[in-house]
């Protein structure tokens, strides 16, 4: 029987900043056993590693204990537990979930849940699926840097985006969006596989980043020379208290909407021309 490397942890107080950090890893599940205890389970014993020096390192506070857990079919159930949501005119949906859509104004994206990879259930994603509709994309270029699951892209697309580039640096992602891409023939979006810093894609009109708060700052010089002139630069995956941080990086664009939800900051900047 397959077994999924794990971390039980025991948590301090810093739980928002303990769950911002976990987004650099691939985790297929958190199970709370309740607001202090914790199993993570990640998509590979190398992410749990990874993940357990660095969570040392920065949380003085917590207990880390390595377990491997028997799947006994947990991981088939879990997803299977996906329902659609929507966020605006989309809505969001498993394939086992697809909503009778009535309203020609809406639209359904089917995202098959897979290990590592967001359904448009976090917070995070939802926050950066309204600052796409709150854009007027017809005949825009887009590139979602770290598509994941591709969900953002593939919005981009099925709201009038004339060009759409997805671009992570993890071939599981790739492979995960382009599953769903192909659940969705509607939309039309070229995934490339590459490291945002050695990559070299076309600057976009808008460009969507939905990544940790420490991740956006260090890569804002970066973000910016992709977005054009006069652009759009959505920001996502940023907590609250690392809003001021992630402003400061990127000080020479003009603040165009802001939205938070869940201690989670999204917020759509414009380059200059």
């Amino acid at each position: 029987m397959r077994s999924w490397p794990a971390l039980d942890i025991t948590v301090g107080a810093a739980s928002d900043l303990l769950q911002a950090a976990l987004l650099d890893y691939r985790i297929t599940a958190i199970d709370e056993t309740d607001s202090h205890r914790w199993r993570v389970v990640f998509a590979s014993p190398a992410d749990r590693d990874a993940a357990a020096g660095d969570l040392a390192r920065r949380f003085r506070d917590l207990t880390i204990r390595f377990v491997d857990v028997p799947d006994q079919g947990w991981a088939a159930r879990s997803q299977a537990a996906v329902r659609a949501i929507q966020v605006g005119r989309l809505i969001v949906a498993p394939p086992w979930d697809l909503p009778p859509v009535d309203d020609p104004a809406r639209i359904v994206i089917i995202i098959h849940p897979s290990m590592g990879f967001g359904t448009g259930h976090h917070a995070t994603t939802r926050l950066g699926l309204a600052a796409l509709q709150a854009l007027d994309l017809h005949g825009r270029t887009v590139l979602d840097v770290g598509t994941g699951s591709g969900v953002l892209a593939i919005a981009a697309s099925r709201l009038g985006a004339a060009r759409v580039a997805g671009i992570d640096d993890d071939a599981d992602a790739i492979e995960a969006a382009g599953e769903n891409l192909r659940l969705n023939p509607q939309a039309s979006v070229q995934l490339r596989l590459g490291d945002l810093r050695s990559a070299t894609p076309e600057s976009s009109d808008v460009v969507a980043a939905n990544l940790t708060g420490g991740l956006l700052i260090r890569s804002a010089r970066r973000l910016q020379d992709l977005t054009a002139p006069s652009g759009r630069l959505i920001l996502s995956g940023l907590m609250a208290h690392e809003e001021s941080g992630v402003r400061a990086a990127f000080a020479d664009l003009a603040l165009i909407a802001r939205a938070e939800e869940e201690e989670w900051v999204c917020v759509t900047l414009q380059r200059r021309a």
